[in-house]
C-alpha cells in the first residue's frame, strides 16, 4: 500500500526524516543511498528505496547545493544538434546528473552549461562567463576561454565535393566563410550567405542570391537550410545535383526522404554527449585546469543531392 503524507486533506511534500522513519533507518543512511554511497546494504538500500518511493521523496536540490557546493544540474541550452538531447541527458543520469534544456542565459544552480557556439543568441555565451559556469562550447566556433567539443563538418563536406568535381563551392549557414576557410577552401565573397537561423526559408533565399553567381554546388551547415537550398534550385529551372550539388549537415529524417534526397555530413551525437559530458567532469574536478579541446569525427552520407537518383 503506498503511503502519503497529508495535512488538512493535501498532500505534503516528504523530508528526509520521513524516509527515514517509515524505512526504519537513520536519516544518515538514507542520505547515504540518496547520494549512492557504496557502503549500504543491499537489503537496507532496498528498504529505503521502497520508502523514497512510497512518499514520492524528492531530493531537495538547492539544500543539496549548500552542504556541497553542486546541485548535480547541468544546462543544455538550446538550439543544439538534432539528437543530441537524450544522448547528454541519459549519459548525464549514469553520472548522476541531471539535465535542464533552457533556451537562453538563465539564473539557475547548475554545475555546468553545453552551449553549441555556432548559433547561440547575442550575448548568452558572455552571460555564463560573467556568471562563473563551467561551459563546454559544441561546434566550430572556438573560444579559448572555455572547453570545447569540435566537430567542423565543412572539411568532409568540401572533400565530398571535390571528389565529385565541383569547383565552385558556396557556402550558407551561420558562419559559412569562417568554416570553409577552416576547410581549408577559399571563397570569394559572393560565394557566401550568412543566415540568421537554421530554416528552410533562409536557406531558399540565400540561395536564389547565390545562384546569380552560378555555383556548382553549395555547402550548407544545416539539413534544414539545405532543403530549402534545394527548392531555390529547382524554382531556378536548374537541377539537382547536376547543375548544383547541395550538402547539409546533421542527417534530419526531412533529408533522408526530401526528393532528391540530402546529402549530409553527421557526427555521432552518443561521442558528442560522451565528449562534452568528460569535458564537464574534468572541468568540476580542475576548474583552475587550462581548457581543453577534442574534435568528434565526421562521415559524409552521400545520396541524391551529390550523386543523382539511385538507379
Amino acid at each position: 500500500m503506498v503511503t502519503r503524507l497529508r495535512s488538512h486533506g493535501r498532500a505534503m511534500t516528504a523530508r528526509l526524516k520521513d524516509v527515514a522513519e517509515l524505512a526504519q533507518v537513520s536519516i544518515r543512511t538514507v542520505s547515504n543511498v540518496v547520494n549512492d554511497y557504496p557502503h549500504v546494504s543491499d537489503h537496507v538500500r532496498r528498504r529505503v528505496t521502497e520508502a523514497i518511493q512510497q512518499l514520492d521523496y524528492r531530493p531537495n536540490l538547492a539544500a543539496r547545493a549548500l552542504r556541497s557546493g553542486r546541485s548535480g544540474l547541468l544546462a543544455l541550452v538550446a538550439p543544439f544538434p538534432p539528437g543530441l538531447a537524450e544522448h547528454v541527458i541519459s549519459q548525464a543520469a549514469s553520472r548522476k546528473m541531471r539535465v535542464v534544456i533552457v533556451p537562453q542565459f538563465l539564473a539557475l544552480p547548475i554545475d555546468a552549461a553545453l552551449l553549441c557556439a555556432d548559433v547561440l543568441p547575442a550575448g548568452t555565451l558572455d552571460a555564463y562567463l560573467a556568471s562563473g559556469t563551467p561551459l563546454v562550447l559544441l561546434g566550430e566556433a572556438p573560444d579559448r576561454r572555455c572547453d570545447h567539443v569540435a566537430f567542423a563538418p565543412a572539411g568532409a563536406a568540401v572533400a565530398h565535393l571535390l571528389s565529385i568535381g565541383r569547383q565552385r563551392i558556396a557556402a550558407v549557414g551561420a558562419h559559412p566563410g569562417e568554416s570553409l576557410h577552416r576547410a581549408g577552401w577559399s571563397v570569394s565573397a559572393e560565394y557566401v550567405r550568412t543566415t540568421a537561423g537554421r530554416r528552410p526559408v533562409e536557406g531558399y533565399q540565400a540561395a536564389r542570391a547565390l545562384l546569380e553567381h552560378r555555383p556548382d554546388a553549395i555547402f550548407c551547415d544545416d539539413d534544414r537550410l539545405a532543403l530549402g537550398v534545394i527548392r531555390a534550385v529547382t524554382d531556378a529551372g536548374l537541377r539537382v545535383p547536376d547543375d548544383v550539388a547541395v550538402v547539409g549537415v546533421g542527417d534530419s529524417d526531412e533529408g533522408r526522404y526530401a526528393r532528391p534526397s540530402l546529402t549530409t555530413v553527421a557526427a555521432d551525437p552518443a561521442d558528442i554527449a560522451r565528449q562534452a559530458l568528460d569535458l564537464t567532469e574534468a572541468r568540476l574536478a580542475r576548474p583552475s585546469a587550462e581548457p581543453a579541446r577534442v574534435v568528434v569525427p565526421h562521415v559524409v552520407l552521400p545520396r541524391e543531392s551529390t550523386r543523382g537518383s539511385a538507379r
